[in-house]
């Protein structure tokens, strides 16, 4: 069966050649997938639901980044599987079927830019296009054991992608190395191949790694002894970022937490966070799509409905307090990491979630995912998920963050660190996913 032999990643497969077969151009030879959520001349952009696409036209446009990346030399070859709506960080569709993550067939792959992961994970594409708002890139390449890319906030064009929440929406992608994430994003950032970098300071965040169910000595030990090999302990830093958010970004006060059970274990300042941004998004997508959802009531599967519902129905909040929070968190972390400084935490709080699982046991999982990735959400910084190999059988993976516009430097300290991380992971007896 076809599916099988895809994974059940693809919605639609075509062909689209590169602008020019010059051998010299940075992505020749290459091939790629993208998120169903990226216009393509001719085809309907179908937003991860049935619904949607019956009620919009063909697109009359390319998307810009693909575009960028066909102009680069490579080769697309058809449009990937995505949640509904882009509101949904599990990879589920009712609709399209829910594509196998190649490193554990029985979880979820991450969403919502699943397809697009999977095609990676499992070698059906050189790499692939997604977006991420929530943490729709990060989450399914930590799921999948692959190399996932959120870019600065507005570092590249968002135009002919169909919107979630604009404030937060990024075009990301993934790779299986860290050589080929960084020639991708160099064409897509439209910035030069740079030389091998030293950070000034890696800042450990203790008190987000203590969020994750994984031993400390599969995902931190790994980082910090890899860093002290390569520059030296003295760049190590270690600090309790849920401190430093609450004493420095005041107008989080009104997002605190009256006793919510789903925040039990988790660090109050980036649940606030985390609160603020799931406002702020909700509220974007309501204005984006509310009128739609309320005239067309569109077929959507569990979890995503209610998420969906509830941002429809929700009251016009004010989002002043939300912006007040992004430009405070923003300088918050520009201080703090300085020039060439990282900030190292987990990607999310685990091994990805089984399919189905029970939704109250998933919401607690969610919470603590969120308050993680609402870090470079609401502060718009560059954010990688590297792959750490597999630990007890599923995919773990550690992410670093840069300062808004660093994404260059990013990319090239990932190149100069896999080496050795991955040595550590090995000296571990752990083996990668494929």
């Amino acid at each position: 069966m076809e599916e099988d032999a895809d994974n059940g990643a693809f919605v639609e497969k075509f062909l689209l050649q590169p602008s020019s077969s010059s051998h010299e151009l940075p992505l020749s030879g290459l091939t790629f997938a993208v998120k169903d959520i990226f216009d393509v001349a001719g085809y309907v952009t179908g937003f991860g639901n049935p619904d949607w696409a019956r009620t919009h036209p063909g697109a009359e446009s390319t998307a810009p980044s693909i575009s960028t990346i066909l102009r680069g030399g490579a080769t697309c070859i058809g449009k990937t599987v995505m949640d509904e709506m882009a509101y949904s960080i599990n990879g589920e569709n009712k609709h399209y079927g829910t594509p196998v993550n190649p490193c554990a067939p029985d979880r979820v792959p991450g969403g919502s830019s699943s397809g697009s992961a999977v095609v990676v994970g499992a070698d059906l594409a050189d790499f692939s296009l997604g977006t991420d708002t929530g943490g729709s890139v990060r989450v399914p390449a930590s799921y999948c054991g692959i190399f996932g890319f959120r870019p600065s906030h507005g570092a590249i064009s968002t135009s002919g992608v169909t919107p979630m929440a604009q404030s937060f929406d990024t075009v990301g992608w993934f790779a299986r190395d860290p050589v080929l994430l960084s020639r991708v994003g160099r064409a897509l950032l439209q910035i030069p191949d740079a030389h091998p970098v030293r950070p000034v300071q890696l800042i450990i965040a203790e008190d987000c790694f203590q969020l994750s169910s994984i031993p400390t000595d599969r995902v931190k030990q790994v980082l910090v002894h890899s860093v002290e090999k390569l520059f030296g302990g003295h760049v190590l830093k270690h600090a309790n970022l849920g401190d430093i958010v609450k004493d420095k970004v005041p107008s989080l006060n009104c997002f605190f937490s009256k006793g919510n059970a789903s925040q039990e274990f988790n660090i109050p300042s980036l649940a606030a966070l985390s609160s603020a941004m799931r406002i702020l998004q909700r509220h974007e997508f309501k204005t984006n799509h509310g009128e739609w959802i309320k005239t067309i009531r569109p077929d959507l599967g569990p979890g995503i409905s209610e998420r969906v519902w509830e941002a429809v129905r929700a009251a016009d909040e004010n989002t002043n307090v939300c912006h007040s929070v992004k430009t405070e968190l923003r300088a918050t972390l520009t201080e703090l990491l300085g020039d060439a400084g990282v900030l190292a935490i987990p990607t999310v709080p685990g091994p990805p979630p089984k399919l189905q699982m029970d939704p109250t046991t998933l919401e607690t999982f969610r919470a603590r995912a969120f308050s993680l990735l609402s870090i470079a959400g609401v502060s718009g910084f560059c954010q990688v998920s590297i792959p750490l190999g597999m630990h007890e059988g599923l995919p773990v993976s550690v992410s670093l963050l840069a300062t808004h516009g660093s994404d260059g430097f990013l990319l090239s300290l990932v190149e100069t660190l896999y080496g050795t991380l991955k040595e550590q992971v090995e000296s571990l007896n752990f083996h990668p996913c494929l």
